[in-house]
């Protein structure tokens, strides 16, 4: 009983992982962020993508949403630039698996063995750069990554998963400088 239970819990944990989104994201400590209050999309490296003009207007569109939510707005005259760019590449796996048959014939058959089979997925990196418009660097980097479909009708809610938990890493939540508030106390 407790080896089925054990069972589940790693059939869950593999399905669940097969749909999150791994998340990270890098800055500068330097930063003042409140300062970053309108973007534009710095379209040389949009251009640059290499995917489908339908998949950049949905990663577009996702970002869009996520950051207008939180009160940024598109300008003409940008305080910073949003850069995207992609990654994927195609994950196989070869697993062994189990089985037991039976057969007819002039030999018949009965046992166990085991069988390969394989399977693979597409694993895609999507990466959103924040450059400062004036000083032309780049000042915060968010980065997920996790498992591709090419189910139509799944791709655009895929696409606003990845959006929607990179930009959640922005702004950072800057640890208060020990030095600092020891001196205030």
């Amino acid at each position: 009983m407790k080896s089925i239970q054990s069972l589940l819990v790693l059939l869950f944990f593999t399905l669940a992982s097969c749909s999150s989104v791994t998340v990270n994201a890098d800055y500068d400590k330097t930063v003042d962020f409140t300062k970053h209050k309108t973007f534009a999309y710095m379209k040389e490296g949009i251009n640059k993508l290499e995917i489908s003009d339908l998949d950049k207007r949905r990663i577009l569109k996702a970002v869009d949403e996520q950051m207008l939510a939180k009160g940024f707005v598109k300008s003409e005259t940008p305080d910073f630039l949003v850069n995207i760019f992609t990654k994927s590449h195609e994950e196989v796996n070869v697993h062994s698996g189990w089985g037991y048959g039976w057969g007819y014939g002039y030999y018949p058959y009965y046992g166990f063995g085991g069988y390969p089979y394989v399977s693979s997925s597409i694993e895609g990196t999507l990466y959103i750069d924040f450059i400062d418009a004036k000083k032309n660097e780049l000042f915060w980097q968010g980065i997920g990554s996790g498992y591709l479909t090419q189910d139509v009708n799944r791709k655009e809610q895929r696409i606003n998963e990845f959006a929607t938990q990179i930009l959640a890493q922005y702004p950072p939540v800057i640890a208060p400088n020990k030095e600092k508030t020891e001196k205030k106390n």
